[in-house]
């Protein structure tokens, strides 16, 4: 049995109408974002890869919800919802996409693998896992410097496998650092099911060995994955050390835009399909009459004027000068 996240000293502060409609704004950005690069991939503008979050922004969104300002993000390349929460820009995410010289890896790269450190936000690397014992050492920066300040870090069921989120994650247990580990399992590693991943009920459990609070929780619903992490923050901030956090979703859609993902049975995706984060609580907005036609069109516009604007801007900018390629690659 995977143990519980302790609860914190004071509830956790029940989400305003605003904030309701907040978490709904940015599940519903970061899909037609994602679906305006899958667009952009298959009439040969994005050069590479193209991966989308579809069936994850619940867990993106909602566990990036609950961090300030201060707090470090140490998202993957489904996470373009905590992205936005965080303050990344539209025009920034399609710049990187486009590879263009103005964009946050100045066209070195064409994917989600980017960072903006003034956000606090870092940028993960194609060997996923390697990222964990990076966060960790974020989480023991700032608490040597006593910021108060938070680490969020996410990994994949499949990248949950390999040593260094078992370092890492030993580590911040063992150091008490104010570490938010995720484990986003959307079922299939890239096409290998759980069942023929690990041998665990949960991988949840795995926080038992390690002596830490973790807990499995439905990665679907966006308000039950901010009050869980809401509340894994306020206890890292009190010193109270790491949390693991497994979030269930299904990936919608394939590893990759090369990828059909027909390895996933049809009965699966079906099912899923009925567990749609953005339709779920879009329902429950309206049925609460938090959401309603008035103020979904105004959000739908506010969306696609976003996403066009940052395409046309994007498309318009130079791309990158060769001549600078190695700079920022290599220290003094």
């Amino acid at each position: 049995m995977s143990t519980k996240v302790t609860a914190p000293s004071r509830p956790v502060a029940a989400l305003s109408n605003a904030d309701r409609l907040s978490l709904y704004y940015f599940m519903r950005l970061a899909r037609e974002c994602d679906a305006a690069i899958m667009k952009l991939y298959r009439q040969g503008k994005i050069v590479g890869g193209a991966y989308t979050g579809k069936g994850n922004e619940a867990t993106a969104v909602g566990s990036a919800f609950a961090l300030q300002k201060k707090d470090y993000l140490f998202p993957m390349h489904r996470d373009l919802g905590a992205h936005l929460v965080k303050g990344a820009t539209v025009r920034s995410i399609f710049l990187q996409q486009l590879g263009r010289g103005n964009g946050p890896t100045g066209g070195r790269d064409g994917s989600g693998h980017y960072a903006d450190p003034q956000l606090r936000i870092y940028g993960n690397v194609s060997h996923l896992a390697a990222m964990i014992p990076v966060a960790v050492g974020a989480a023991l920066a700032s608490s040597m410097k006593k910021e108060g300040a938070v680490v969020m870090n996410y990994i994949g069921d499949g990248g949950s496998n390999v040593g260094d989120f078992h370092e890492g994650l030993n580590m911040a247990a063992v150091m008490n650092l104010p570490l938010l580990l995720i484990v986003e399992n959307n079922q299939y590693a890239y096409s290998t099911p759980n069942a023929k991943e690990f041998a665990a009920q949960r991988l949840s459990d795995r926080g038992v060995g390690y002596g830490i609070p973790a807990v499995t929780i439905d990665g679907t619903n966006v308000g039950l994955v901010y009050e869980t992490c809401a509340r894994a923050a306020e206890r890292a901030r009190r010193g109270e050390g790491p949390t693991l956090i497994e979030a269930v979703t299904m990936r919608m859609d394939g590893h990759s835009a090369s990828d059909d993902a027909s390895y996933v049975p049809a009965a699966m995706i079906e099912e899923w399909k009925h567990k749609d984060p953005i339709e779920r609580w879009e329902k429950i907005l309206t049925a609460d009459r938090v959401l309603h036609e008035q103020n979904k069109k105004e959000m739908e516009a506010k969306i696609r004027d976003a996403i066009d604007d940052a395409v046309s801007f994007a498309e318009e900018s130079m791309p990158p000068d060769g001549g600078k390629a190695a700079e920022g690659v290599f220290a003094p």
